[in-house]
């Protein structure tokens, strides 16, 4: 009875705990945007932050970007469940920002002012370029925001302590994920429409820097409890997952080879093949990454903020690798998958366990269990509100300003409308993550990466490397693209006809691959070269000025 009464009073101090920490990260980051609101005066400011950040600033930034609850919550989650397989999330991640660095960032920064459109609308036809773009990176926003909804959603049952059959506040576990994904999405609309891009910035950067300071702390207590010998921790974490030694192994999640079923077999082989192209091509064409090169003031400091940025997220990828197997061995794949079939919880019920083992008692394990947890809901409100700006950000500037009022908006009108679009997307993304609650969310970052490499960065690639390049091609490569890739997409395993998908009870999924990249990344390459050979117009005064603002940054904004 005594037990029972100490789980129960552990249970009710993470709780409060938690709540308490969430609510204080809330009222500082909502202070850090009402102060950034008293900044931002142009449109320069509200879009870009006035161009005032240093390279390392912005490199923090891109860091709390990037390291989302995809990184912190699904990577360990999937290394927690399916081992080896499970780290090709954090390589794919982490080598992508090799393309950024040498394809991207700098010629993007210097041929460009506020979205992505406009280095491809440079030399091209303005609203059918804009209208495209602007398409594109709402919609690879809405994957991406998915992904953090979850995250936040599959978190709060185990903070508040919600198992089945009990209730917080008179709502059950479901109903608690719903309302967790309501208040988060209020919140990053606030983030948006209040701070813009200096408010969101800084909330990424007090972000980057918990997140590091959590995984570090969590890292080197898995490593103390194994006394730093790796071999005892991967051995802990082979024999707690139940699949022994093929745990350390490629092929429990991806590639697995199925005896007498070659089809099948070649399908999995594909999908891993598919996931990889997807990770290391996504990045470069990622809305709310692009949008981070042009808050810094010059080219070189775009590039020293990627390198700032592949340092931080390299360590922090290498540290999923210690939470993974650490909550693999400490934790056990019976109790992850308990409190959630994905195992999005994996980190913080790892975090629980190093709390009860290090600080003593059940109050020790719900305090950690409180600080991780408020890292992690610190990790989602940074990057949700940064997507939310790529998004409502590429709405106004490209569509209202470019498209509908051709170039005549005001600045006031111009941030007004980025406004009230981010109140719009915020809402669609509530409700559709209400459906995606079954999904792990690394998972639906990978499909976020696939369509972002299918639509954008064929467009983005042939625009400043190709001289032939016309408005035609552009059109052609984004739509292409991004047909190919949502559709794939929406005719898999991911949405109908398997027991995690969206909709488990019906089956309309054709395609065998659980991720497009594959096949819709050639079909935007080949949709935008297709395109460019089917129109006459070219305008080789217009690339060659593209080209020298891109490699030297004269004339650039």
């Amino acid at each position: 009875m005594s037990m029972i009464l100490a789980a129960e009073a552990g249970s009710t101090t993470a709780r409060n705990l938690t709540i308490t920490l969430f609510l204080i990260f809330v009222a500082i980051t909502l202070a850090i945007t009402v102060w950034a609101s008293r900044q931002t005066k142009t449109a320069t400011d509200f879009y870009a932050g006035g161009r005032s950040f240093s390279g390392f600033q912005n490199g923090m930034a891109i860091g709390g970007d990037y390291m989302s609850a995809a990184s912190f919550l699904g990577i360990a989650g999937i290394i927690a469940l399916s081992g080896y397989d499970g780290f090709l999330y954090s390589i794919g991640f982490l080598v992508a920002w090799l393309v950024a660095l040498l394809l991207v960032a700098e010629l993007l920064r210097n041929s460009g002012r506020y979205t992505m459109a406009d280095v491809l609308a440079f030399r091209m036809r303005q609203r059918p370029v804009r209208t495209a773009a602007a398409v594109s990176t709402i919609t690879v926003s809405i994957f991406y925001l998915l992904a953090q909804m979850v995250g936040a959603g599959a978190l709060v049952a185990l903070l508040l302590g919600i198992k089945p059959g009990t209730t917080f506040l008179g709502m059950d576990a479901d109903t608690a994920k719903v309302a967790t994904i309501i208040l988060v999405g209020a919140l990053m609309i606030i983030y948006v429409t209040v701070g813009g891009m200096k408010g969101t910035t800084y909330v990424q950067i007090v972000k980057a820097f918990l997140l590091m300071g959590g995984a570090i702390v969590m890292t080197l207590l898995v490593l103390a409890h194994y006394k730093f010998n790796l071999s005892t921790l991967l051995g802990d974490a082979a024999a707690a997952s139940g699949k022994g030694e093929n745990f350390l192994r490629p092929g429990q999640k991806y590639g697995v080879e199925i005896a007498g079923d070659p089809l099948k077999t070649f399908y999995n082989k594909m999908d891993l093949l598919s996931l990889g192209i997807a990770l290391v091509l996504g990045t470069a064409g990622l809305p709310h990454i692009l949008i981070r090169f042009y808050t810094v003031p010059t080219a070189k400091a775009a590039r020293k903020s990627v390198l700032w940025a592949i340092g931080i997220i390299g360590v922090f990828y290498l540290l999923t690798l210690a939470l993974g197997f650490g909550a693999a061995a400490m934790v056990g794949s019976k109790a992850i998958t308990e409190q959630d079939k994905a195992g999005n919880t994996a980190a913080p019920q790892l975090a629980e366990a190093l709390g009860l083992k290090f600080l003593g008692g059940d109050l020790g394990g719900a305090a950690l269990l409180a600080i991780i947890a408020a890292v992690a809901f610190a990790t989602i409100l940074a990057v949700v509100a940064g997507l939310t700006l790529a998004s409502s950000s590429s709405l106004a500037h490209d569509f209202y300003a470019n498209v509908i009022k051709d170039g005549q908006a005001s600045e006031r009108q111009e941030v007004n409308v980025a406004r009230i679009s981010a109140l719009v997307i915020g809402a669609v993304s509530i409700v559709l993550s209400i459906f995606a609650q079954s999904l792990n969310v690394a998972f639906l970052v990978a499909l976020a990466f696939a369509v972002a490499a299918s639509g954008n960065l064929p467009a983005i690639l042939y625009s400043l490397f190709w001289k032939r390049f016309n408005t035609s091609g552009a059109v052609w490569a984004i739509y292409g693209g991004l047909v190919a890739a949502v559709a794939l997409v929406f005719f898999s395993p991911v949405v109908s006809g398997a027991p995690t998908a969206m909709f488990p009870e019906h089956d309309w999924h054709w395609f065998p691959l659980s991720n497009p990249g594959i096949i819709s990344i050639p079909i935007g390459f080949l949709c935008g070269w297709i395109g460019t050979l089917l129109s006459k117009e070219q305008d080789a005064e217009k690339y060659a000025e593209l080209e020298v603002r891109a490699l030297t940054g004269a004339g650039a904004h």
